[in-house]
């Protein structure tokens, strides 16, 4: 049975271009039960999941939101009067979710033209929210599509080119940076909002700026993310550029230089090579992101408590 349906000239139109609405075929799937929800949390590491209070505007400096002392699984079997925001990370290392995963990022690229050669690095996000819960104004560094299983949920996306609402060097990545971005209220009349109820997908282009707020009830969604080959090489560019503003660099955006984009491909490749090994390791993953970026790298672990 086909996950994924969407108009042909629709998808043709704005695939990697625009936001899209679409439908999907995932509802009532038993994987996405709160029951199931716990137990996939259970398998997780305590750095693949992030929670926090739902209740927070979507302009709250990150260091202002109110976190959640209670552990993850208690997080979902209250996620009616929990007043919570959770996301569990890269779920694809559930082989029963990365199946779903897999079929559904392919059927979409099929709609619109591509091969499996064109894309790459799928991952998978799970959210959990309370009603009324917002998810802060921040942009992905991934191809995106957003799928609505339970509850409704408000999408607003903005226009990627304008860098008036997110600027290049917002757009670098280190762990050292939440991914929040600083919102204003004058940036909401440039907003386009999509009405997402279970059934509804929307696409998000790579680092197309958005926000998120749920409706009446509790809500759960999935991202379901790959990479194309261009965006692997501007992931590889604005991570280095990231790194070497936390040393206090003024690197150049991706394009401006030819010649020192490919040296920062040739240097991530590399530090990739050396580190992945390392990376395996929970321990050694957070110790490194101390080390190389200091202590906020980890921001997101500090006052989550894991397990019964």
């Amino acid at each position: 049975m086909s996950m994924v349906t969407t108009d042909a000239k629709v998808i043709a139109d704005n695939f990697l271009k625009k936001p899209f609405i679409l439908q999907h075929s995932l509802v009532g799937n038993p994987l996405f039960e709160l029951s199931r929800l716990v137990e996939l949390a259970k398998s997780m590491p305590s750095d693949g999941i992030e929670y926090n209070s739902g209740k927070v505007a979507v302009g709250v400096k990150p260091e202002d939101v109110p976190k959640l002392d209670m552990p993850a699984e208690a997080v979902i079997k209250s996620i009616e009067t929990a007043n919570a925001w959770m996301v569990i990370k890269r779920v694809e290392k559930d082989p029963a979710y990365k199946a779903v995963l897999e079929q559904f990022v392919r059927e979409a690229n099929e709609a619109a033209g591509r091969k499996p050669s064109d894309y790459s690095d799928l991952e998978g996000y799970i959210f959990v929210s309370s009603a009324k819960a917002t998810t802060r104004f921040h942009i992905d560094m991934e191809e995106n599509i957003l799928i609505q299983l339970k509850g409704d949920k408000f999408l607003r996306t903005f226009d990627n080119a304008d860098r008036t609402l997110v600027g290049e060097a917002d757009i670098e990545i280190s762990p050292a940076v939440h991914r929040n971005r600083k919102y204003e209220a004058s940036f909401e009349e440039r907003a386009t909002l999509h009405t997402l109820k279970p059934g509804d997908a929307v696409h998000i282009p790579y680092t197309h700026p958005h926000w998120v707020s749920t409706g009446d009830t509790y809500s759960i969604s999935m991202a379901m993310t790959w990479k194309t080959p261009e965006v692997r090489r501007l992931n590889k560019i604005r991570l280095i550029n990231g790194t070497l503003r936390t040393y206090g660099r003024k690197p150049v955006a991706p394009g401006v230089s030819p010649m020192r984009d490919a040296a920062k491909v040739i240097a991530h490749d590399v530090l990739h090579a050396v580190l992945s090994p390392l990376r395996k390791s929970q321990r050694l993953r957070v110790f490194l992101r101390g080390v190389i970026y200091g202590k906020q790298a980890n921001y997101y672990l500090k006052t989550q408590k894991q397990g019964m």
